[in-house]
């Protein structure tokens, strides 16, 4: 039989923190790799309208997006206060929408190309002449897949 020993101080044993640096760096490096940058600088403000009905993109790898809106306070000296076009990370005319196009068409899959839908992300005061504009001319180039960027509300009120 074993014996068993009543009473009497028992320590406790050190915690070894031999391994915190590894889990450290671990946890480190997983934070930094899903982590996403911001993709675009904004130089326009942009605040987004409100809707109850919206739906969620399902692959926001397909998706490019158009900015419209006023250009902020550092930008109106050189392009005024009217609402100007922000294609990727610079102001541009509505005449540079068909490269953009291109140039988004050429950085995806051939596969993927049909896929591809452009959200125009609109300042809620643009007026919809710009908006129509830029439809027009995403026409011309046969991009047809077109949604409009919104914040969600509940709805108020029954129907």
């Amino acid at each position: 039989m074993a014996k068993f020993r009543k009473g009497g101080s028992r320590q406790m044993a050190a915690l070894s923190t031999a391994s915190l640096p590894d889990i450290v760096f671990m946890l480190l490096f997983f934070f930094m790799s899903v982590t996403t940058m911001k993709e675009t600088d904004y130089k326009v403000k942009i605040k987004l309208p409100t809707a109850t009905e919206v739906k969620k993109l399902e692959k926001k790898s397909l998706v490019s997006y158009i900015y419209v809106g006023a250009p902020l306070s550092t930008y109106q000296s050189k392009y005024g206060t009217e609402p100007r076009v922000q294609l990727n990370d610079k102001i541009s005319n509505l005449v540079d929408i068909p490269d953009y196009v291109e140039s988004e068409r050429q950085s995806h899959d051939e596969a993927e190309r049909p896929l591809l839908t452009y959200s125009l992300k609109v300042d809620s005061d643009a007026k919809m002449g710009i908006v129509t504009d830029i439809k027009q001319e995403l026409r011309k180039v046969s991009a047809l897949k077109i949604n409009y960027s919104t914040l969600k509300t509940e709805r108020k009120g029954s129907y």
